[in-house]
Order: structure tokens, then C-alpha cells, then sequence
């Protein structure tokens, strides 16, 4: 069973977020080795989670709207 991904993390840069095992950033064990994976808070602020929605919008919908203005 995967773990709670937390939303927002006190110190999101001391942990690798590309697996379950949450491995301290100096000490992975996934077997990725190059670099750690950064939570989506370091790549894009606070209110990443306000993307959700944006991403999810399909281009038939959008010609809907397009039309009907």
C-alpha cells in the first residue's frame, strides 16, 4: 500500500519523492542513483495543487466554449 503523499512538507528538499520509500536525500535505495526527485512544491510553489484542474481540461470542451461565445 503506497504512503500519504503529504501536500505541503516542512522540508520537502531533505527527502527523494520518486518512490514509496521517501529515502533521506544523501541515502537513496530506489536504485535511481543520479538525483533525487523533487516534490512538486519545489517545482512549482505553494499552490501547485491549483494546476490539478487545469491539466484535466479537454480540448473538446475547450472548442465548446469557444463556439458558444
Amino acid at each position: 500500500m503506497a504512503k500519504r503523499f503529504p501536500s505541503n512538507p516542512s522540508h520537502p528538499e531533505r527527502i527523494c519523492w520518486g518512490c514509496d520509500l521517501y529515502c533521506p536525500a544523501k541515502a537513496l535505495a530506489c536504485g535511481n542513483g543520479a538525483d533525487r526527485t523533487m516534490h512538486p512544491v519545489e517545482l512549482f510553489g505553494e499552490d501547485w495543487q491549483r494546476f490539478d484542474n487545469f491539466l484535466e481540461t479537454s480540448p473538446a470542451k475547450d472548442q465548446v466554449n469557444r463556439t458558444s461565445e
